[in-house]
Parts: C-alpha cells; structure tokens; sequence
C-alpha cells in the first residue's frame, strides 16, 4: 500500500493555547482524526469546552492548566503525563499573543511577554517534550507560525521577530533531531477567524487591504488548517521535516 496513513488512532497529541482560536481548532481536528489530546493554556474554562468537544467525539482529553512560559510547569506538565504511562506522539506548539506597537513604540515589557510567549514558550515545549520523544526514537512536533515571519507585515516588530525565528527553530531542531526520529516542521497561517483578530476583521478597509493581496480573496476558516495540522502529524509526513507550510490563501507570493 502506497498511500501513507492519515489516521492517528492510538496516538497522543500535546497542544498548547488548546483552549480556543487556532489551538482549539487543531485540537478537535486532531481529535477526529483519532487523538487522544492532552490539552495545555492558562484558562482552565477554556480548556474544559474544548475537552468536552474532544470527548463528545469518543477521544479523550487531558486538561493541564499550565503557563508555558514557565519551564517548571512545563516539566510538571510532561511528567504527569509520563506519570500516566503515556507517550507523547505529537506536539503542537499553538501558544501566541501580539501587542501592536510599532518600532519606535514597543516597551521592554511588551518585547519580553511577546517573546516568551511565542517563542520562549515554543522551545522550552520542544526541549522537554523532545527529551520524552528521543528516549521513544520517535515524534512530532509542529510548531504554529506565521506568515509575518516571512514577509513585512503591519501586525508589529516583536511580533514578526519571534515568528521569523520560529521557523529558523524549526530548521535547526529537525536538523538536530532527525536521527531520533524526531520531524519537526512549522505552519504558517495567514489571517484566520480567531478572537486574535476579532477586531482587526471588523475593519473593512483593512479586510479589504488584506483581500487585495491574497489570492483567494477570502479570510481563512479554522478547519482549514486542520488539514495541513493532521499531515504533519501522520505518517503521511514522515519524509517531511524542517519546513514551513504556509496556509496563507497564496498571500506569500507577493506580500502586503
């Protein structure tokens, strides 16, 4: 059989920010597609309506109320899930904030949330989980960037800074880690319907600046990255590593 399996039945997938936008979404895909999902965010609230959609599909969930941005309760967080006698199969590093300043406005303050949330964050994930997954000569990890690490976008320095190194990470640690059995690749979305950009899409002229330069000519939906998310999970991906995979509507090819 040719045709590489989409299936992620008996598979445990990590998600960070899992309790609503994009890591809600990835998630509930992951979900569907057979995942038991072990769900990580600050919001306890958030997390229990995502477990309950998880669990409505027959999968089970996991709620680990954890600030990423911390290492030790990154480490309690995989440790009781080896406490458990489970394996970590998949990673999905979704936690992200933006505070939009421009250049000559951004405080110190502003720089360093923005950076240990989203980047931060992402390789202390990695790093602990990576150190479950090389003992198991196998894994996962994806990791949720964007396509301001890419091109010149308005959504702010820090904020493009940090992606713009994700997807650098992304490289280095799938160069690093491939003979573990470890792939590691990114997604980078363009703008999506989320409580992040809630505001920002109830501006017309600014929807219509970002539809100018997107192909496609419409917003992302959310279950349109699930798609991709689920790929780079399976073994269908399992030649894939240190790449980025721009779900943008085609806005990468000439920028905004």
């Amino acid at each position: 059989m040719y045709l590489p399996s989409f299936s992620l039945k008996n598979k445990l997938a990590v998600v960070t920010g899992a309790g609503r936008g994009i890591g809600r979404a990835l998630s509930i895909g992951l979900a569907e597609a057979g995942a038991d999902v072990v769900l990580l965010s600050r919001t306890r609230r958030d997390l229990e309506e995502t477990a309950e959609i998880i669990e409505e599909l027959g999968r089970k969930a996991y709620i680990i109320q954890t600030d990423v941005t911390l290492r030790e309760e990154i480490q309690k967080a995989v440790a009781y899930i080896e406490d458990k006698d489970m394996s970590i199969d998949i990673l999905i590093n979704n936690a992200g904030m933006n505070i939009r300043s421009t250049a000559l406005e951004v405080t110190d303050d502003e720089w360093q949330k923005i950076m240990d949330t989203n980047l931060k964050s992402a390789f202390m994930m990695s790093q602990e989980v990576g150190k479950h997954m090389k003992q198991r000569n196998r894994g996962k990890i994806i990791n949720i960037a964007s396509v301001a690490g890419h091109v010149a976008l308005r959504t702010g320095v820090v904020y493009a800074s940090t992606k713009a190194a994700m997807i650098q990470m992304t490289k280095v640690l799938a160069m690093e880690w491939g003979k573990y059995n470890i792939n590691v690749n990114s997604i980078g979305p363009w703008y999506f319907k989320t409580p992040l950009t809630e505001e920002l899409l109830q501006n017309e002229e600014y929807v219509q600046d970002i539809l100018s330069v997107t192909p496609l000519k419409r917003i992302g939906e959310l279950e349109e990255l699930v798609g991709p998310a689920v790929f780079l999970s399976t073994d269908a991906s399992n030649y894939v590593t240190g790449q980025t995979l721009f779900v943008d509507g085609g806005m990468t090819i000439h920028g905004f």
